[in-house]
Formats: C-alpha cells, sequence, structure tokens
C-alpha cells in the first residue's frame, strides 16, 4: 500500500512496517498457507479452551504453547534474507519439527521426568541441547541477532565463572546447564514463557479482534471531536488517539504505523515540520506500553516477578503514565502556540460518534471491570476476547440485515473472519513468545549463579565510590543517602537504555528485573518502584537514537530524517526520563498506602512542573523564550518536580515569574506590531 505523504515524498507503509521484524513474516498462500492457518487457529483455540476452562499443569501448559510458537516461528520466518519469501524451505521444516520434538518430549515424559529430577539421562540432555539451540534461533528469526547473542554470552558465563576476573562464580558443567535451562521451570520455562502462555497471548488476540471490531478508528474519532478544532489539534488527536490505541496494543512500532497513516500526513498538512509529526506519533505511540489498563507483555510479567496483582500495577501505572502524555501533550501545544499553527475547521461531534458507536468499548469495559473487580488477567483477557466476538458477531448481523443478506450468509462471514483473527492473533504473539524463551537463558544464568545479587553489589559500590569522590574533594553534601540512590538510578537507566535500544522491551525489562532491579530495591526503594523505573526506561530505549525503531518508523511515513526524529522523539518524551525518578524519590505518586488526599498536592506540583519543563523545552510559554527564561524554566520544573513543601513553593515562585515576565514581553511585541 503507498500512500503520499506530500508533494516530493511517497512512502510504502509496508516498508515502514518491515522495522518491526516481528511483523515480517512469510505470507503464504496454498498448502502452505493452510498449514499455517491450521496450526495458528489451533494455537489460539488452545490458549482460549486452557484460559476459559482451566489451565494444564504449568510445564504442559509451556511447552505445548511454545511446541505451537517454534513449528509457526521456523515456517513463517526466513533463516536469511535470501531465503524464499513465498515458501519454507527443508531446513525450515526440519528445525519446526525438532522446536515441535523438544518441546513435546516433556509432555509425553511428563510423569518419568518428574521421577528422574537431578538424575538427567543421556536423550534428556540431548534434547535439552537442541532445546537451546532452537530456542536461540527462533529469537535470531523472529526479533533478531541481538538477544540470542545475550543469551550465549550469560549461558558462556554459567560456564566460565571459575576463570572470570569479575562477577566469578563456582562455574557449571555443560550437562548442568543444558538440564537447568530445559528440564526446570527456571530456564526456558521460567516465569516469563509463564506469562506469555497465558495472559499476555489472550492480550494480543484481544487487541486483534478489537482493530477487527473497529475499536482502533474510534479512538481516532474520538481524539479528533475532543481535540481536532483546538491550537495544533492534528497533533493532540495523534496524542489521544496513540495512548488509547496504545494502552491495549503494547507495540510501539505497530503503534505508530497503524495511527501514524493517518496523523502524520494529518500534521503535516496543517504546517508542522516533517520531524516534528514524526516524532510526535512516535513519542505518543511509544507511551502506550506504560498506558493502563492492559499496558505491554512486561507489564504482565511484573505482576508475577512481584507477586502482586495486576489491578496494583495499574493503579501504580496511572499517574505516571498521565505525567508522560501531559507532557507530550504540553510541548505539542506550546509548539503550535510557537509557530501559530491552527486546528482543524470541522470535527465529528463526540455524542454522535459514542451513539453510533460507543458499543465498540464493551470488551474494553468488561477487561477494566474485571482488572479493577479482582479477577485475574486470564479472565480479563478470555472474557474481554469473547465480548469481542460477540460484539462483531451482532455488527454483522447488523450489516447483514441492512444489505439483505440472509442469516446463514451472515453467520459464514462471522466464522471466516474469526478464524483470520484466531490466526493473526496467534501469529502476533510470536515475538512475545521468542522473547521469553530466550530470555529464559538469563533468567535461568540469574538464579543459577547468583549474577542478580553480584551485579546489584556492584552498581552500589559503584556509586558509593562516586559519592565518596565528591566526599573526598570537599563536596561533602553529595555524601548523602539520596545522592548515593541518584547514582544507583542513573547507572540502571544507562543499562536499560542500551540493552532497550537493541532488543525488545519485555525482554529488557526481564533482564534488568534480574540484575538492576534488587540494587535500586537494597537501597529502601519500594519494589514496584523499582521496577517501574526499570520498566520506563527499557519503553523509551525505543525512542533512543542510534537504534529507535518507533521513530524511524514515524520518519518512514513522515518522509523526514530519521535521527533527527529520534533526537526530536526524545525531546517530546523527555518526561519518560524524569518521571521515573519522580515516583521513586516520591512514591505517593504511585498511589500505593496512600490517602488519595495526601497525593493531591504531590500530583499537582507535578502536574504544573511538567508543564514548566515542557515550556523549557520547546522555548515558549506566552511567548518565546530566551535562553536564560528557558534554562529557569528547567530549574522551576526541576524544583517543582522534586519532594518538599519548600521547593514547590520557590518552583511555583519562580514560574509565576516567568510567566509574568512573558506576559509583559508578549504585550510589548503586540504593541511593536501595532506600531
Amino acid at each position: 500500500m503507498e500512500e503520499k505523504i506530500n508533494n516530493d515524498v511517497e512512502v510504502d507503509l509496508d516498508q515502514v512496517k518491515e522495522m518491526d521484524k516481528e511483523s515480517n513474516y512469510r505470507k503464504l498462500v496454498g498448502w502452505a498457507g493452510g498449514v499455517i492457518l491450521s496450526i495458528s487457529v489451533a494455537m489460539s483455540l488452545f490458549q482460549l479452551y486452557t484460559s476459559g476452562f482451566g489451565l494444564l499443569q504449568a510445564r504442559l501448559q509451556r511447552s505445548i504453547h511454545l511446541a505451537f510458537a517454534m513449528s509457526l516461528i521456523f515456517l513463517l520466518f526466513p533463516a536469511t534474507k535470501k531465503s524464499p519469501k513465498n515458501k519454507f524451505t527443508i531446513v525450515d521444516v526440519l528445525f519446526a519439527i525438532v522446536g515441535v520434538v523438544v518441546n513435546l518430549y516433556i509432555v509425553f515424559n511428563f510423569e518419568s521426568l518428574a521421577y528422574r529430577s537431578g538424575a538427567p539421562t543421556t536423550m534428556d540432555i540431548i534434547m535439552a541441547v537442541l532445546a537451546v539451540i532452537v530456542v536461540l534461533e527462533a529469537g535470531r528469526r523472529v526479533i533478531g541477532i541481538d538477544l540470542p547473542i545475550l543469551g550465549v554470552i550469560f549461558l558462556a558465563y554459567a560456564y566460565l565463572g571459575p576463570y572470570l576476573p569479575f562477577l566469578a562464580h563456582r562455574g557449571y558443567s555443560i550437562n548442568r546447564i543444558a538440564e537447568y535451562m530445559y528440564l526446570t521451570l527456571e530456564g526456558i520455562y521460567s516465569t516469563p514463557l509463564a506469562v506469555a502462555a497465558t495472559y499476555v497471548f489472550l492480550f494480543v488476540l484481544f487487541g486483534v479482534l478489537a482493530e477487527k471490531t473497529g475499536l482502533g478508528q474510534l479512538f481516532i474519532d474520538i481524539a479528533m471531536a475532543v481535540a481536532g478544532k483546538s491550537t495544533g489539534g492534528p497533533a493532540k488527536v495523534s496524542v489521544i488517539s496513540s495512548g488509547l490505541m496504545g494502552s491495549i496494543n503494547g507495540s510501539s512500532i505497530a503503534n505508530t504505523v497503524t495511527t501514524g497513516a493517518f496523523t502524520i500526513p494529518l500534521m503535516k498538512k496543517m504546517g508542522y515540520q516533517p520531524r516534528f509529526a514524526g516524532a510526535v506519533e512516535a513519542a505518543a505511540s511509544t507511551g502506550g506500553q506504560i498506558m493502563p489498563p492492559i499496558m505491554g507483555a512486561a507489564a504482565f510479567i511484573m505482576a508475577e516477578f512481584l507477586g502482586i496483582s495486576y489491578s496494583t500495577i495499574i493503579f501504580a501505572a496511572i499517574i505516571p503514565a498521565l505525567l508522560y502524555y501531559l507532557a507530550v501533550g504540553t510541548m505539542v501545544h506550546l509548539e503550535a502556540a510557537k509557530h501559530d499553527l491552527k486546528g482543524l475547521e470541522r470535527v465529528p461531534h463526540i455524542f454522535n460518534i459514542l451513539k453510533e458507536r460507543g458499543y465498540l468499548l464493551v470488551p474494553l469495559v468488561v477487561i477494566i471491570w474485571q482488572l479493577v473487580g479482582g479477577f485475574t488477567p486470564l479472565s480479563a483477557g478470555f472474557y474481554g476476547s469473547l465480548s469481542a466476538m460477540i460484539i462483531y458477531f451482532i455488527e454483522l448481523l447488523i450489516v447483514s440485515r441492512k444489505e439483505g443478506l440472509d442469516l446463514i450468509k451472515g453467520i459464514k462471514m462471522w466464522l471466516m473472519d474469526m478464524r483470520d483473527c484466531l490466526s493473526k492473533g496467534a501469529i502476533s504473539s510470536l515475538g512475545v513468545t521468542a522473547s521469553c524463551a530466550a530470555v529464559g537463558f538469563i533468567v535461568g544464568t540469574c538464579t543459577l549463579t547468583g549474577l542478580g545479587l553480584t551485579f546489584a553489589n556492584k552498581t552500589i559500590s559503584l556509586a558509593q565510590t562516586i559519592v565518596d569522590f565528591f566526599a573526598g574533594i570537599g563536596l561533602t553534601f553529595m555524601a548523602t543517602p539520596s545522592v548515593h540512590l541518584f547514582f544507583t538510578l542513573v547507572f540502571t537507566m544507562i543499562a536499560c537504555t542500551i540493552l532497550g535500544s537493541g532488543i525488545p522491551t519485555t525482554a529488557t525489562y526481564i533482564i534488568l528485573a534480574m540484575i538492576a532491579a534488587p540494587a535500586i530495591e537494597s537501597l529502601g526503594v519500594n519494589p514496584l518502584a523499582a521496577h517501574l523505573f526499570v520498566l520506563y526506561f527499557g519503553v523509551v530505549a525505543d525512542l533512543t537514537p542510534p537504534v529507535a525503531l518507533a521513530a524511524y518508523a514515524g520518519a518512514g511515513i513522515a518522509g523526514s530524517n530519521p535521527f533527527l526524529t529520534g533526537f526530536t522523539a526524545v525531546k517530546l518524551a523527555l518526561a519518560g526520563f524524569v518521571v521515573p525518578f519522580i515516583f521513586v524519590y516520591n512514591p505517593v505518586l504511585l498511589l500505593q498506602d496512600v490517602v488519595l488526599v495526601e497525593a493531591i498536592i504531590p500530583i499537582t506540583t507535578a502536574v504544573i512542573g511538567i508543564i514548566a519543563m515542557g515550556a523549557g523545552a520547546v522555548g515558549y510559554l506566552k511567548t518565546n523564550a530566551g535562553i536564560i527564561e528557558r534554562v529557569l524554566l528547567f530549574l522551576s520544573a526541576f524544583l517543582l518536580l522534586i519532594p518538599g513543601w519548600k521547593s514547590d513553593l520557590a518552583g511555583i515562585f519562580l514560574l509565576l515569574l516567568i510567566f509574568t515576565y512573558q506576559m509583559m514581553k508578549k504585550k510589548k511585541e503586540v504593541i511593536i506590531d501595532m506600531v
């Protein structure tokens, strides 16, 4: 599909979508397409049945899920760029068979494996080695080479422990490592795969079904009705619609391409620079992974790691997510005001939209009701998907009646569409499954060797060294626990950003949750705040050059320079780099164990601080801001965002001072223009 973006640039949106490796799979037809359709539909039906009528024993559930995924991955994803795109090869089939066999080996030998736990046979070890190979290869095909390489490094670390000068440990034999990774629930089949094989699959399927019903277009139309006429309306439409879409999508690149195909050309038409238009969409779409109620796959894994309910994470994430979108929206508004960019002349009325298509929100309401009502995410995903199927069935019956089609044809259409949705849902889940299986080597190595604790201690020691250095040169006021924590957070942020630039958010979160979050927690930080900190920086890595996939997707649609678009997106998503520090130092913003009244003042000052930060970043409040004004705006934001009533008062005073000065300056500019 080609869409004309402006007079000079034409963009093939299919090429843009290929930036997301998880979407770059073979589109098979004929008998090969039939094989894929059968496997993928069977996989979705298995997941729906077990989620609705009872999960299998943990190892069985995960093994069968991974067997389905392995067969699809090797048949759908080419081994190399030169591999055939319209058919699978003998090598693909062999890998698929091995991928299925190593998983079904666990299923068919379930009881005997349990009895000989700790005493594997030769065949067990052979299967374990084959499992390691196929999981690494599956990860390479779906998500790229970075995560498999990291997996190999961690496996090598488990073996070479005694010979390492840094982070040394006792070391383990190849047999022991293979057994641990394959025959226990600590490696390939650990918590990440458990979540992928249950909650995540259902919410991926729900996203496909919701898109089929037209919920995505409804979000765009609602955003258009709410913000379309305001200053910089098209950009605000992008922010709101991407936030809504991302809350049920969880993929920054897919979100950027889906909503960006509509919003980016609209922004450019209204006068926004191409790089800014692409950056707005990328920043807004990336935030979807931290926006409740569904967020991304990492949030479900977080609930399992912390042993808390998913609804707890939703409540904790809501204020930080809103602050993120407030920051992006503020900068969009100020950028529009700075360049006098108007809104749209005609927009739909929100009452009419909800009257005609408000029923499409029913599945989302069902999910929210389930999550808030104390039901499990598994139940929420199941009933949300089921309600989306029912809504679509009703839609088709209404359309069939209007077009004079009989009931049987309407039912046949529904069955065909549901079959396609089940297939697409299974295929869309492969990236998460491959990531969670491959990251199991990292999880397993951390638990086998104690790497997480060792890394945490090293990080804390490094931060302490820096604090001691400052104290040694006379800066004794820097030798405080809060400064020590700050440097620990900075090191964690850097690690998250580097890792997240090469591997998916879910894998980034899992790795850092194992080796970095413990360092933050050991300094007295609330565990939920520590894990959300890690998640945030794993998310914003999608915007951080040089590997800023969401920004590059936005640049592809906008026809702009990808690198400049990435830096602009980072500026717009500045709150994504600041908000995590805020809720670590001021956990009241996570709404945990606090009375709502106690949170009003911290939330209010955070909101004002975010606005001040946006004004400083854009260089505009009521009129253009000079360098000194921008510095003072950032200082005001800093004072407002750190906890404490004294700093809040100083920040508000400074912001009012700048606001008054800008009002006077603007009035003077108007008088000069009149003269």
